[in-house]
């Protein structure tokens, strides 16, 4: 079982100024501790579960960018990409960069997107859930044409295109993992099941029976469920010293159990990067091992 970091908060407590090389320090630290992924949300206000809508936010792909300039073997990640922010072209350009510079290590989160006062605060379109789901469709396609060796036009409902030049391509073989983010029983893990190679679901008492849900998706698309990783987020709190690192560890099992191959999460406090050393010791050998 891998174990990914997500960063979802950047309000640390010596400010701005010092971002940059407290975010270098973190990323080497859980590069070189064993972590598989590090991810950071796609958002441009914080949202409400994390902190005051005021609180600092970076701009996914550029740090994303920096992270990777600061790491050797993790794959990087938005957890996850609402598509109403960027074009497709723009998307698949920016995720191919990321997957040139850091040596293949890229991978492209998507969904629906939902936060409609960011949104609304700094001028993105935010069409109707429905609109927003045919938008993901037809960007998965644009996106997986854009990585193959078919450069003609794209034409969808949404979405128009007179060449899909993409160079230099992606280093991944056959294309940067699509992960499809979100639980949604009718049309999103149906759209995992058709075209991702992840999905990401939250741990709730859910997780069980929305697994089985994309289990029946595989069926009628024709697909090989285990081909699809299955990723989730979960907390990785080992506690201020330790003493939750052996509940962690049972959780981490638990999932194990129901198929899970990644937990994702926030470390606490990530910016002491005791936590992140912490996990790379005591949790990470032993979810290796499940």
């Amino acid at each position: 079982m891998d174990i990914g970091l997500q960063i979802p908060d950047f309000t640390w407590p010596n400010g701005p100024a010092a971002l940059g090389a407290e975010l270098g320090a973190v990323a080497r630290t859980a590069d070189q501790a064993g972590f598989g992924y590090i991810a950071v949300m796609d958002h441009f206000f914080q949202i409400g579960n994390v902190g005051p809508v005021e609180n600092d936010m970076l701009e996914a792909y550029t740090t994303l960018g920096f992270l990777a300039a600061h790491t050797e073997r993790a794959k990087l990640l938005t957890v996850i990409t609402g598509v109403h922010y960027r074009e497709p072209g723009l998307l698949a350009k920016a995720v191919t960069t990321l997957d040139v510079l850091s040596g293949g290590r890229a991978v492209l989160g998507l969904g629906a997107g939902w936060n409609e006062d960011e949104s609304r605060g700094l001028g993105f379109p935010f069409p109707p859930l429905g609109e927003r789901f045919e938008r993901l469709e037809e960007t998965v396609q644009y996106v997986l044409k854009m990585w193959s060796d078919d450069e003609s036009a794209f034409e969808g409902k949404h979405y128009q295109a007179t060449r899909l030049l993409n160079s230099p391509q992606a280093l991944s073989s056959p294309h940067p993992p699509l992960m499809i983010g979100g639980g949604g029983e009718k049309k999103t893990l149906r759209l995992v099941a058709k075209y991702a190679d992840a999905c990401n679901l939250f741990n709730t008492p859910e997780l069980e029976h929305k697994l089985d849900v994309l289990k029946r998706h595989c069926e009628t698309e024709g697909r090989d469920y285990d081909e699809i990783t299955k990723t989730v987020y979960h907390s990785l709190d080992t506690g201020e010293k330790g003493e939750k690192t052996q509940e962690l560890i049972d959780e981490l099992g638990r999932l194990h159990g129901l198929g899970v191959q990644v937990a994702l999460g926030y470390v606490p406090d990530v910016q002491k990067l005791d936590g992140l050393e912490r996990i790379g010791a005591d949790v990470i050998p032993v979810a290796a091992a499940f």
